[in-house]
């Protein structure tokens, strides 16, 4: 046999491969509309036995949190990967709607978000959690269009999330901007200043 097998070899167990398989198909099932979280459906849907989910997971509520730890990671990273295509905001309202836009179109991604924000709401332990998107966002625009107008434009695009989960389609691109153009102006008695 090659030393470049790329898995273990037969019979030796890949535990982290193992624990990473549950967490995806935990998060998996979280973001699926009606699907319960428990230890059978994610053992089915990881390919491992039942036995194996409580091995890396002491409950159903610490595989729950890190499944949701692992979404809210992808939600990270999503916006990681679109901040400088988000800026400067005050010259890039249409952009900005269009990213927005093309968010709100991926329906697992919008799933994921509201099943941080739902999970949130019934356990506070998690709010922080639930709040890493938003808070990051409103940090990063703040820097250009102060707190006030970044808090508006994430409370619009929160709800522009919830809209998107409930109807077939979400908010269009061009009501997006008009709505961000007049944030973005809005008033504001936060200390930056007129901009």
């Amino acid at each position: 046999m090659s030393t470049e097998e790329t898995g273990p070899p037969p019979g030796r167990r890949d535990p982290q491969a193992r624990r990473q398989a549950i967490v995806e198909a935990a998060a998996e099932i979280i973001v699926e509309p009606g699907s319960a979280l428990t230890h059978r459906a994610v053992a089915s849907r990881a390919g491992v036995s039942l036995g194996s989910t409580t091995q890396y997971f002491a409950s159903l509520e610490e595989l729950r949190t890190t499944a949701l730890t692992s979404l809210a990671d992808e939600i990270d990273a999503d916006l990681a990967a679109v901040e400088h295509d988000l800026l400067p905001l005050e010259g890039a309202a249409e952009r900005s709607a269009e990213i927005m836009h093309d968010f709100l179109l991926d329906t697992r991604a919008v799933r994921t978000d509201l099943a941080l924000m739902t999970a949130a709401m019934s356990d506070p332990t998690l709010r922080d959690l639930a709040l890493r998107w938003s808070d990051r966002l409103t940090d990063i625009l703040a820097t250009h269009i102060g707190r006030e107008r970044a808090a508006a434009i994430v409370l619009y695009l929160d709800g522009a999330t919830m809209h998107a989960g409930l109807h077939d389609d979400p908010v269009g691109v061009a009501e997006m901007t008009a709505v961000i153009r007049a944030l973005i102006t809005l008033p504001t008695d936060d200390g930056d200043g007129a901009r």
